[in-house]
């Protein structure tokens, strides 16, 4: 096993400014366990190759908020982005603004313009309301087959968002939405500018709803980044990232992915790799630090704000396993 610390030396990288695809997109959802707050750290490990723009094919298996992808694709100059998510909901909302982006934002606007004239109770009653419409109707969706039905469904998906309990996307079992209402005085239902630069950017993207190891099947030559950030293996019984979808993601899928990881390693693929570290809880807890033990691992620092009590939100560690 290899430790690494982050050196933090200059990065010879030359901004484009007329870049087609430097839009200014950023991530369209809140999303818990999202890497905004780390991509500084991220700059100084990233493959050389990137940094000199000669990776043109970038893949993300568990894309989430896609805040890496945002980053990468705008500074980078990638041509072709491979964008995988088994969240339906997720990967619908992604269709959707990359193909109707207008048609979205015309629902958008009404969702904005009705929530905030209601009184407090009134809003807590719409809130409840637009969720149950959202769970009964998920049996009447095609996920497979992009329809006209998607586009108010994408909308309740990002109003849902803007609106719950600290941009929880959480499902239970039974693959019903099931955060509560958030508490906001005037929440960004509506970010018109930044749908736009989103689908402008998504014209790059080849997106599917697919398990992990769908993107064997789509890598296309050594010039391609891959990142993956899965669920994170929970720290504690109170701090689990996994119920984004009715699908657990337990030890076994985490081995499963270890061996992927392995497969293109040997294929040549550069690799970089996001998940929780156990050993903030458990300095003898070696899960990662053996799966991975062939490659870099470095920790960096994070502060996670899963906890409502903000009394209990603190700065932790998670690793970053790279093969370059």
């Amino acid at each position: 096993m290899k430790e690494y610390q982050i050196e933090h030396c200059e990065i010879d990288v030359v901004e484009d400014l007329f870049y087609e695809y430097n839009v200014g997109a950023k991530p369209f959802l809140k999303w818990v366990g999202g890497k905004r707050q780390l991509l500084e750290q991220f700059e100084y490990l990233y493959p050389t190759d990137l940094k000199q723009k000669k990776v043109k094919n970038y893949y993300e298996p568990f894309v989430g908020g896609g805040a890496v992808f945002f980053d990468v694709a705008q500074r980078f100059e990638i041509e072709h982005a491979f964008l995988y998510d088994i969240n339906e909901e997720l990967i619908l909302t992604y269709l959707v603004i990359q193909k109707d982006v207008s048609k979205l934002l015309n629902f958008l606007h009404r969702y904005d313009k009705q929530y905030k004239k209601l009184t407090e109770d009134k809003q807590k009653e719409y809130y409840y309301g637009i969720r149950e419409s959202f769970n009964q109707q998920r049996f009447n969706i095609d996920y497979d087959k992009y329809s006209e039905n998607w586009i108010p469904r994408a909308a309740q998906t990002i109003f849902l968002n803007r609106t719950c309990f600290n941009g929880l996307f959480r499902f239970n079992s039974k693959g019903a939405f099931n955060s509560p209402q958030g508490k906001y005085k005037n929440p960004k239902i509506v970010d018109e500018q930044n749908l736009l630069s989103v689908s402008k950017l998504l014209e790059i993207a080849t997106i599917k709803k697919a398990d992990f190891k769908e993107i064997k099947n789509d890598l296309n030559g050594v010039s391609s980044f891959i990142y993956f950030d899965p669920p994170y293996k929970p720290i504690s019984k109170t701090a689990s990232f996994t119920s984004y979808n009715r699908l657990n993601f337990e030890d076994d899928e985490q081995l499963q992915l270890a061996n992927l990881y392995f497969d293109l390693n040997e294929k040549g693929y550069k690799q970089m790799l996001s998940n929780s570290d156990p050993k903030n809880t458990d300095p003898k807890d070696d899960f990662f630090d053996e799966i991975y033990k062939d490659f870099n691992i470095i920790r960096v620092d994070a502060k996670r704000s899963i906890n409502s009590d903000p009394n209990k939100r603190s700065s932790i560690k998670e690793i970053v396993v790279t093969n370059y």
